[in-house]
C-alpha cells in the first residue's frame, strides 16, 4: 500500500485508495479490541466504539497529505502511514466529541448513527478520549521513525494543531459566536484554526519526515493554508447545496444554529469562485516540486469539486 512515483499512471483516486487501505491496515492493528468471546470484558463497549468511530468509513483526506508530502521526499511507506494513521486517530475523536448533543449535535457520521447515538453519551466521550493519547502513542513509537527528534517533532507539532491554539480553539470560537455576525476576517481565523490546523500539520509532517528545506517547508505550508480554506468553503458549500446521502452527515445545520460561515458572508456563488480560487494558489505554491507535486495539486482541485 501506498504512492506510486507520481510519474505514474495512478491516478489521484487510485492513490486515495491505497493510502486509505494502507492506513486503515494500520489503524486495525492499533486500535484495541476485546479479548473476551463473552463480550463482558470491561473495557469492550469502549474498545468497541473506537472502532466503530474510526474504521469502515471517511475519505482519509488527511492520512493522504501526509502520505502525497512525504513522498515529495521519498520517505518510506511503512512511516508515512504510520503518522497518517495518528492524524487520523486525532481527526475522529474531535468528530466524536463534534458531534455530542452539547456540541453540534449530529446524529449521523459518515452515512450511519454518530458514535454517541450508537454507543450513548458517556461511552462517546470516553472513545474520544482514548483516541487522542492513542495517536500520540502511535507517533512515539520507534516503529514509527527510529530517531527521536523526528519522532518528538511529529509529536509537539500535532499537539500545538490539535490543541487550544488549533482545532480545540477553533471548536470554542465556533460554539461561542453562534448567532453572532461575524466579518471575513472572524470567519478566516476560526477555521484555520478548526480545519486548518491539523491539514497544515498533515503537509508539515511530511516535510519533517523528509527532512526538508526551508523553501520547501514554506512551500508547503503555503499550499496548506489556502487547502485548508478551499476544503473549509466547500464543506460550508456542501451543508447548503448537500445531501444528507451524498454528504453523510446532516445538512442545513449552519444556518439553522445560526452559525456565521463563508456561505453566510459570501454567498454561494462567490463561495465557489472564492474556493476555486483559494485551489488554484495552493497548487502554485508547489512549483518548487516539479512533476513530483501532481497528486497535492489534484487534490487542491478535488476537494473544491466535490461541492460544484
Amino acid at each position: 500500500m501506498g504512492l506510486k512515483p507520481e510519474n505514474s499512471s495512478e491516478t489521484l483516486t487510485q492513490a486515495m485508495k491505497r493510502v486509505g487501505g494502507g492506513v486503515d491496515d494500520v489503524l486495525a492493528d492499533v486500535l484495541p479490541k476485546s479479548d473476551s468471546e463473552d463480550g463482558f470484558e470491561p473495557e469492550s463497549q469502549l474498545f468497541d466504539a473506537m472502532r466503530y468511530a474510526v474504521l469502515g468509513g471517511g475519505k482519509r483526506l488527511r492520512p493522504f497529505l501526509v502520505a502525497a508530502s512525504a513522498e515529495l521526499f521519498d520517505v518510506p511507506e511503512a512511516v508515512f502511514l504510520r503518522v497518517g494513521a495518528a492524524v487520523e486517530l486525532v481527526h475522529d475523536y474531535s468528530l466524536i466529541h463534534d458531534d455530542l448533543p452539547c456540541m453540534d449535535d449530529d446524529p449521523i457520521r459518515r452515512g450511519k448513527p454518530s458514535c454517541h447515538v450508537q454507543f450513548g453519551e458517556s461511552t462517546a466521550v470516553l472513545a474520544g478520549d482514548a483516541l487522542m493519547p492513542l495517536a500520540f502513542e502511535l507517533l512515539a513509537d520507534p516503529l514509527t521513525h527510529p530517531d527521536p527528534v523526528v519522532r518528538g517533532e511529529l509529536i509537539a507539532g500535532l499537539a500545538m494543531a490539535a490543541g487550544a491554539k488549533g482545532m480545540v480553539g477553533g471548536q470554542m470560537i465556533d460554539l461561542a459566536t453562534e448567532g453572532q455576525t461575524l466579518d471575513i476576517g472572524e470567519i478566516t481565523h476560526l477555521e484555520r484554526l478548526k480545519t486548518g490546523a491539523l491539514i497544515g500539520f498533515c503537509c508539515d509532517a511530511g516535510a519533517i519526515l523528509g527532512r526538508a528545506q526551508d523553501k520547501e517547508h514554506r512551500a508547503l505550508a503555503g499550499f496548506s493554508h489556502d487547502l485548508g480554506l478551499a476544503y473549509q468553503i466547500a464543506d460550508d458549500l456542501l451543508d447548503v447545496v448537500g445531501n444528507v446521502e451524498t454528504v453523510g452527515k446532516a445538512v442545513g445545520k449552519d444556518a439553522a444554529r445560526g452559525k456565521a460561515t463563508f456561505i453566510s458572508i459570501l454567498g454561494v456563488e462567490k463561495a465557489r469562485a472564492q474556493a476555486l480560487l483559494l485551489a488554484d494558489q495552493a497548487a502554485n505554491h508547489l512549483d518548487c516540486f516539479g512533476g513530483r507535486g501532481r497528486h497535492l495539486r489534484e487534490l487542491a482541485r478535488y476537494v473544491v469539486e466535490r461541492s460544484l
